[in-house]
């Protein structure tokens, strides 16, 4: 029997217009502590933006979306947390914010392959 460990992920949403409350997925953020992984996946839909905010900073969005995949990365990317441990990072970036780029909540399941995990979740609830 294959071994499944246990991960938390959080959908990464945009909210364009924060006051109408209106937002659409682009990315999954995924940690599994057994594995030490923490790793992010995003993709922009510059339509559906538009189409909710037709005057959308559509770079500050895709910047803040690769500031999370930056996070979950370390090193320099990763600014101050770029010391952090995986765990930390993860809580950092699900931590609750009123910006244009949101944490949802928080999700749990199995796995024995988080990397494998992170793309059929991106392809399910992003893409």
């Amino acid at each position: 029997m294959i071994k499944r460990d246990v991960f938390e992920y959080a959908l990464v949403r945009v909210v364009p217009r924060v006051e109408r409350g209106e937002c659409f997925n682009a990315g999954v953020i995924l940690y599994c502590r057994a594995h030490s992984y923490v790793a992010a996946r995003v993709h922009l839909d510059e339509a559906k933006l538009l189409a909710l905010d037709p005057k959308a900073d559509v770079a500050g969005v895709r910047a803040a979306l690769g500031g999370v995949a930056g996070v979950c990365a370390g090193g320099e990317a990763a600014g101050q947390a770029a010391g952090d441990d995986p765990g930390r990072r993860f809580r950092w970036l699900i931590a609750p914010r009123s910006t244009v780029v949101q944490p949802g909540p928080v999700h749990t399941g199995l796995t024995a392959d988080p990397e494998a995990e992170l793309a059929r979740l991106l392809d399910l609830l992003v893409l």
